[in-house]
């Protein structure tokens, strides 16, 4: 059945969501459109006011509607440990876990060669200009324990290390089972993990 030009662009749209198939797509398509008409209505304008406002920390890559984060520039946490992430849901469940008060640099993706995803994809730049700035005495490699994450804290452990061989580098305990996403991890699991953490 054709659904039209319009209705096919909306299930298209809700596709491109992380967990969305073609058949859940549609049937919040139709929710939307049969039922609660103001809630979609309410959707796509919070969207586009997101998606207009909402930008990158300058300084941890975060997203913020500020030049610079709340985190950032706050004066109670410690700018001598940075803990790195891959996504700013990774970043937020280290934040609920309370077992953490440094500073933050989100990579927005981790390495991936077969899809693309390099060094300059994830901000490694930035990420070394950062450390390199800043008093970091930590950097605290909080990235997945997936073969993409850990190839990733890999690359960023070694990199770090050749540029300052005194820089303490270390990566979350395993408590946070192999194969895991960060960010549906329990925060229980997430605080014993950086506890825990070892060098890399």
């Amino acid at each position: 059945m054709k659904l039209g030009i319009t209705l096919d662009r909306l299930v298209d749209a809700l596709k491109q969501l992380p967990g969305i198939g073609p058949r859940s797509a549609q049937r919040i398509a139709f929710h939307l459109l049969q039922h609660d008409r103001d809630a979609a209505v309410r959707l796509g304008e919070a969207l586009l006011a997101a998606a207009r406002t909402i930008g990158h920390c300058q300084r941890c890559n975060t997203l913020t509607e500020e030049p610079i984060c709340a985190t950032c520039t706050s004066v109670r946490r410690d700018a001598q440990l940075l803990c790195v992430v891959e996504s700013p849901a990774d970043q937020l469940v280290i934040e609920q876990s309370l077992s953490y008060s440094g500073l933050y640099f989100v990579l927005m993706g981790r390495l991936s060669p077969l899809d693309g995803v390099g060094p300059r994809e994830i901000q490694m730049e930035r990420l070394l200009a950062r450390v390199a700035d800043d008093i970091v005495g930590e950097v605290i490699v909080a990235t997945s324990f997936t073969p993409e994450g850990d190839a990733t804290a890999h690359y960023i452990a070694q990199l770090l290390r050749d540029r300052d061989a005194q820089l303490k580098v270390t990566r979350l305990a395993r408590g946070v089972p192999a194969g895991a996403e960060l960010e549906y991890t329990d925060v229980n699991t997430v605080a014993q993990a950086m506890l825990d953490r070892r060098a890399d």
